[in-house]
């Protein structure tokens, strides 16, 4: 009797072991499901968003040259019509399929032709299913680059003037070269693509904000070394300056949360980073890596869906504005625009 009941205790033990473990596994079953269930429907909301998802840049230099042109000296002359080189640009991109390359100053005549004689350019798009997509696309990259801005005169005065306001990443009187590496492969740490243009000169060239914005990140990136991020005050581009200087690689004074303007000294141009170890010169050849990253939604930031663009006729056309700086401290070397 003694080992029958102790063999029905010790089996009432085991099945509340067993239930035990039963309801275990089915909750946590459940929680598994229902995360995974949440975790797709976010994703497949994400993806229903309407917004844009990939961009690829290939406006020519001479198109934005053009274009710029015709802006500007319509705004400056208060002439009729008033142009705006985006939608002109989009306009184009509509008839070439986005592609350039063949780009010829005809195709912009027989656009402004049109203009001139009276058409608006919401009549010749509204029946082009692409153009608010290139127009919304271009926006993102270049809105910021034509407009009204303020400068001091040499009296010390504040005027306004309407043309470029975007600045080359190389200050002036410094020289560099550069070609078109955008998509080229590169192999430290992991085989990838080159998402910028890398701009070749010397040791200690100032480096130019190109767009007023806020400085973003600060610091060491294996990759890129000493680096700096800025994003554009409207969040739509986020500007990528990398391989500074070892030892001093910022302007005096940067700092994470800084708002810079336009034209301002940022950094110095050097060969850091391909190093986990800090403030390591492990690149062969002293350059500055530029690159644009374009923002439409949150989920674009640091994911697989960041959308870089080529920025290499970017850097030809505003090779026209270059920023002036002058030595501003002679023992830390470092320089301010004039």
């Amino acid at each position: 009797m003694g080992v029958i009941f102790l063999f029905i205790h010790t089996f009432k033990i085991n099945l509340k072991l067993v239930t035990f473990i039963l309801i275990t596994v089915i909750l946590l079953s459940s929680i598994f499901i229902f995360y995974s269930f949440a975790t797709d429907i976010t994703q497949e909301d994400a993806n229903k968003k309407d917004f844009i998802k990939w961009v690829d840049f290939n406006v020519s230099y001479d198109a934005l040259k053009l274009t710029a042109k015709l802006d500007i000296k319509s705004h400056t002359e208060n002439s009729s019509p008033t142009y705006n080189w985006i939608e002109l640009l989009a306009y184009l991109a509509c008839q070439n399929g986005g592609n350039f390359k063949n780009f010829k100053k005809a195709d912009l005549d027989k656009l402004t032709e049109k203009l001139e004689n009276g058409k608006t350019i919401e009549s010749l798009t509204q029946n082009l299913k692409l153009y608010n997509y290139y127009y919304e696309s271009y926006s993102a990259v270049l809105s910021e680059f034509i407009g009204t801005y303020s400068f001091t005169n040499s009296d010390g005065t504040i005027a306004e003037k309407y043309g470029i306001k975007a600045f080359s990443p190389i200050a002036k009187n410094y020289y560099f070269t550069h070609y078109d590496d955008f998509g080229n492969s590169r192999s430290y740490g992991f085989k990838r693509v080159h998402l910028g243009n890398d701009l070749l000169g010397s040791i200690g060239t100032p480096i130019i904000a190109v767009e007023s914005g806020i400085v973003e990140h600060l610091g060491w990136n294996q990759y890129g070394g000493w680096r700096i991020g800025i994003r554009s005050f409207d969040t739509k581009r986020y500007y990528y300056y990398a391989h500074l200087r070892k030892n001093h690689p910022y302007a005096e004074n940067l700092s994470e949360g800084m708002t810079i303007q336009a034209g301002d000294v940022i950094g110095y141009m050097g060969m850091t980073g391909y190093s986990i170890k800090e403030n390591v010169n492990n690149v062969n050849i002293p350059h500055l890596h530029f690159g644009m990253q374009l923002i439409f939604d949150d989920s674009q930031v640091d994911s697989p869906n960041e959308i870089w663009i080529d920025v290499y006729q970017i850097i030809e056309f505003l090779k026209q504005n270059q920023s002036e700086v002058y030595m501003s401290n002679k023992e830390t070397k470092d320089y301010s625009r004039k």
